[in-house]
């Protein structure tokens, strides 16, 4: 076996431990670059559990002997985690897993501003709390089995004193186990703060699709508009590491004086750079 096979055994099998341990491990196209094995093998790594918020990873040469690969093989794979805010570098100390901020949260995750440009933290109202069983269709975009269950709660999110939209969201219950209405009522910062810092769930990505709904009369009452009245839906699922679906929120909201901002001005350009 040439060296190179051999690295990519020593990935395979490593793979191959968290598959048999129920963590999933996303495939990678085949004849990909070594170093996104390896990337990949760090995620599952992070997706399994084995360093949290804020941990050290262990040192560079070690973990290309843990995968089997040149350091500059490994070095490639965590510049690129590095660059998604999934690890970071600190000079003279190492690499860490990333602790996401709450402004880092809100100025990822949040994305609708007034419509003279405004952005401000949105003031959050809970307004239901349930554990239920998931629905076909959160079952679908969360990866849930048959008979699995959800913790389901609404929050009406007022920006400026203008009540804006109000967010339905589904959380499975197997990553966040003993979440309580408390919980929801007294988190001190973000949502995404609180997934991080209570339950250990990092969301670093997410998907939205966008479509216009009209109001029914819940979230109608909920938002002061009448019955019919347009507004925009967006539907969301929440990634932690390795593309896990961790979150499923269908989000309706009054774009009387609001407006949805997809990227931050010059996102695209620097992204590309």
């Amino acid at each position: 076996m040439d060296c190179e096979n051999a690295r990519r055994y020593n990935l395979r099998s490593f793979n191959a431990g968290l598959t048999m341990k129920n963590i999933p491990t996303p495939a990678v196209p085949l004849g990909s670059p070594l170093y996104a094995q390896v990337k990949q093998a760090v995620l599952a790594a992070l997706a399994s559990g084995e360093w949290k918020q804020g941990d050290a990873v262990p040192p560079e040469k070690t973990l290309a002997e843990r995968f089997g690969v040149s350091i500059g093989t490994l070095r490639k794979a965590i510049d690129e985690l590095a660059a998604e805010n999934i690890l970071v570098r600190h000079q003279g100390r190492g690499t860490y897993v990333a602790v996401h901020t709450r402004n880092h949260h809100f100025f990822k995750f949040f994305r609708i501003l007034r419509q003279d440009g405004h952005k401000s933290y949105p003031a959050t109202q809970l307004l239901r709390f349930r554990r239920t069983r998931a629905t076909a269709v959160v079952r679908e975009h969360l990866g849930l089995p048959s008979g699995a269950y959800v913790f389901e709660f609404s929050n009406l999110l007022s920006l400026n004193d203008d009540v804006v939209l109000v967010d339905d969201i589904c959380l499975p219950e197997s990553r966040f186990p003993g979440m309580a209405e408390h919980h929801l009522r007294e988190r001190p910062s973000t949502l995404y703060a609180l997934y991080q810092d209570v339950f250990g769930v990092n969301v670093i990505a997410t998907d939205e699709r966008l479509r216009v709904c009209m109001a029914d009369a819940t979230h109608a009452g909920w938002l002061g508009v009448d019955v019919a009245t347009p507004l925009l839906e967006i539907r969301r699922v929440a990634y932690s590491y390795n593309r896990q679906p961790v979150e499923w929120r269908v989000s309706r909201v009054n774009t009387a004086a609001y407006e949805y901002m997809g990227l931050e001005p010059g996102a695209a350009l620097a992204g590309s750079s």
